[in-house]
């Protein structure tokens, strides 16, 4: 079974934003699973902690680890996401993103 990396838009302005884009990366996730991949959800991982860069280079480490990265809408907006996708692309990793 290979294993993807969910990778999004985590911070925003409110914590209903952060509860918004969680919800967002479960759902794919879920998705994702039914497809046939074992998944690394790092917003669950680290449900409303608080933004510190230790989750981010905890989070390139995961991503080193695994098989494929997958892009959710809008990671553009995200510094961390934009991270995240040069670590995969720098690593060799399959790159899926959202529709």
């Amino acid at each position: 079974m290979k294993v993807i990396y969910v990778s999004g838009k985590y911070r925003a302005k409110t914590i209903f934003g952060v509860a918004l884009n969680i919800w967002r990366a479960r759902r794919a996730s879920q998705r994702l699973w039914q497809e046939g991949w074992a998944v690394i959800c790092p917003h669950m991982n680290t449900a409303f902690f608080d933004g510190e860069d230790i989750y981010i280079r905890g989070d390139c480490e995961f991503i080193k680890r695994c098989d494929a990265i997958y892009m959710l809408k809008n990671w553009q907006n995200s510094a961390g996401a934009s991270i995240e996708f040069q670590v995969a692309r720098d690593n060799g990793l399959e790159i899926h993103f959202e529709g």
